[in-house]
Parts: C-alpha cells; structure tokens; sequence
C-alpha cells in the first residue's frame, strides 16, 4: 500500500510521467484500453489528479470505494479539464459529466453520480464523451 501510495504521488507531482509501465492496470470500456493510477485510499481520493498538468489520451485515473454510495467531485487544484465517469458496483455506467473545467475561483462546482457509484473513471476532457456510452455499458477492471 505505501508503495504504491509513493508511485502514485510521484505520477501527480510530474516526477514520474503518467506513462510507461508495462504492469501499470489498465481498464477496459467499449473496447478502448486505458492505463490507470489507482485511487483506493482517502488520502488518494482526496489528491485524485490535482496538479496533473498534462495526461495522455489514453490514461486516467480510477477512483475505488469499499461500497457504492453517492459521489461528488469538483475541481479544485486540477490542471486539465476531465470526463468523470461513474460506475455502480457492478461496474456498469451509471452516469458522467464530460468535459468538466478546471475550477479557478472558489466555491467549485460539484459533479455527482445520479446514484450510488462504487467506480469513478477520470479520462481527458472529451474522451470519455467519445466512447458513446450508455446506461449500463460495463467497465473492465483490472
């Protein structure tokens, strides 16, 4: 856990790009890979991808909580606009909010799940709009 608590740190602070390794978990959605930083902590949840300047197109950052439960996100201290994707426990599509700017000035807006999510998925602004997706379209865990 701390090991990959540091792994994680240093991928959101730039010491390590958002790229490169191959044991790196991927998800799968409606047949597209990605490569993510897992987010299964408090402490990770709370940081998610504040100060990420840049991710490629195919990276993200996947949020996983004990039990489903209403979510909400906002923006604050995050560099690049997001898609975030919410999943139920079963891991099938709930509901997302794309293209999400960055919030500059407080109070930042929260963008929740329209139903208890266990999965959040956070893709490049634009990425997740393109999958075309669908209530109950299942992501593929790692």
């Amino acid at each position: 856990m701390k090991l990959r608590g540091a792994f994680l740190m240093a991928i959101l602070t730039g010491a390590i790009p958002l790229s490169g390794c191959a044991s790196e978990p991927k998800v799968e959605l409606k047949g597209e890979s990605f490569t993510v930083a897992i987010a299964d902590s408090l402490d990770e949840q709370a940081r998610g991808l504040m100060f990420v300047r840049d991710m490629p197109h195919d990276r993200g950052m996947l949020f996983v909580y004990a039990s489903p439960q209403p979510q909400a996100f906002w923006m604050k201290n995050c560099d690049i606009p997001l898609d975030i994707l919410f999943f139920d426990a079963d891991a099938r599509f709930i509901n997302a909010h794309y293209e999400v700017p960055i919030c500059s000035a407080d109070p930042c807006p929260h963008y929740a799940s329209t139903a208890p999510a266990r999965y959040v998925l956070e893709l490049n602004a634009g990425v997740g709009r393109a999958l075309g997706l669908a209530r109950g379209d299942t992501l593929k865990l790692p």
